[in-house]
């Protein structure tokens, strides 16, 4: 394809982890790629390899309108928006403090659902876009220890499907992916948030038996995984709604799906209740 041609992506959160895989692999596509995140500092592979970046925090409004304004003038529209930018507060309910919880929805949710706004007009315009939501196999089905994350990404999953009725007959697709476990370092900062909350007092027990949990210690699957579900959706004329991958995904979201919301309870709190009396046997 020319460059005329090729398609233009933004992606959120390319500094590492599935976004930069996500950047990488869709410049070795042919796309245009726009790569944004806080950590420009951390681009330069991306960069290296054709692509731009971009400085952004997905709660700073002013850098957002900057960034589409960029591309819009660079190449005239934006063909795909992915929505990668994200992470995960964790610590009990009781324990995180409301500021650093509405942090948490303002990252992975109002943030993109800015973006959208922002590319909305544009994809309209031109009756035709893409806009694919990363979320979790947390979106559907939560545990202890993270509410905040879970609230955020079951949030984003409805926010998803309400926007993807309302701007299908623009000719626009919204997908959602749903990772399980992915080899990324967001395990490690996800789980030091709540030590910093919960390692001490009432929560403390379950923090600890989670932090054992082998899972936790295992090696995980490569972020390959996801970007071969992106590239599937981008390709499709008819993309699914929802694509999962990653270590457990489709058993958890199976379980979700068969199991009473109790029962569900029951599954995930025998194996960490298990862990816990274990520990205090050793």
């Amino acid at each position: 394809m020319s460059r005329e041609t090729n398609r233009v992506v933004l992606i959120t959160g390319a500094s590492s982890g599935i976004g930069k895989d996500f950047a990488l692999s869709l410049l070795r596509e042919g796309y245009i790629v726009y790569g944004a995140a806080r950590r420009i500092e951390r681009m330069g592979e991306i960069e290296a390899a054709g692509g731009i970046a971009l400085a952004m925090d997905v709660t700073d409004d002013a850098a957002m309108v900057s960034a589409i304004d960029r591309i819009l003038r660079d190449q005239g529209r934006i063909d795909v928006l992915v929505n990668n930018a994200g992470y995960g507060q964790m610590g009990a309910l009781e324990d995180v403090p409301m500021e650093v919880a509405r942090r948490q929805l303002e990252v992975n949710l109002i943030g993109v659902a800015r973006l959208i706004q922002l590319v909305l007009p544009h994809m309209r315009a031109r009756q035709f876009g893409k806009i694919v939501n990363i979320s979790t196999i947390g979106g559907k089905n939560a545990g202890p220890i993270g509410g905040w994350y879970y609230a955020s990404k079951h949030a984003l999953e409805g926010y998803s499907d309400t926007l993807r009725m309302e701007v299908e007959p623009f000719g626009i697709d919204v997908i959602v992916i749903e990772p399980g476990g992915i080899d990324s370092e967001w395990a490690e900062i996800a789980f030091d948030s709540a030590r910093e909350y919960s390692a001490k007092g009432a929560y403390g027990p379950v923090l600890a038996a989670m932090l054992n949990l082998p899972i936790l210690k295992r090696k995980m699957p490569s972020p390959r995984i996801i970007t071969d579900l992106l590239l599937k959706a981008l390709n499709s004329k008819r993309p699914r709604a929802r694509y999962h991958g990653g270590h457990m995904a489709g058993l958890i979201l199976f379980l979700k799906w068969i199991l009473p919301d109790r029962m569900m309870d029951r599954v995930i709190m025998g194996s960490i209740n298990r862990l816990a009396m274990s520990s205090k046997q050793t």
